[in-house]
């Protein structure tokens, strides 16, 4: 019996390491993108009954991993609030960087609002580069206004 999502999500990445399958292989079946579809294979979206179908296919889940894999998630994938993961540090790092020049950017050129990380997308290619290839990250987010009332 399974008692949680993590569960499902160590089935998926044993049985992705296990039968060398890449997660473009997983997307290109489920016909999402590759950044949606390894967000939802670790855990962070809900799949629907036909997504979770084919991937259960890939992977070799039970029934009840399958049925685990359309339960809207907790969302957050990180163990601790400062990240100890080097790769995912620098992203921490960014963030803490960054972050304020962001907002104040993003206010100058839309006003007081947040951008949607629901209403979102994310490509990540590699770019090639003679000094040493670079990860190219886009990020593109619905922009939402505070209302007044």
């Amino acid at each position: 019996m399974i008692s949680n999502r993590e569960e499902v999500t160590a089935a998926i990445i044993a049985a992705k390491v296990t039968k060398g399958i890449k997660w473009s292989e997983v997307a290109a079946a489920i016909g999402l993108s590759k950044e949606w579809t390894t967000a939802a294979c670790l855990g962070q979206m809900a799949m629907s009954k036909e997504q979770a179908t084919i991937v259960g296919e890939l992977f070799s889940l039970s029934d009840e991993a399958v049925a685990w894999l359309q339960i809207a998630p907790y969302k957050g994938s990180l163990p601790t609030a400062v990240p100890t993961d080097p790769l995912i540090y620098r992203w921490y790092e960014i963030v803490n960087v960054y972050g304020s020049t962001i907002k104040e950017l993003i206010h100058e050129e839309f006003g007081d609002g947040i951008m949607s990380a629901i209403d979102f997308s994310m490509d990540i290619q590699r770019e090639q580069d003679p000094k040493g290839d670079r990860v190219n990250v886009v990020l593109s987010g619905k922009f939402l206004p505070y209302k007044t009332y």
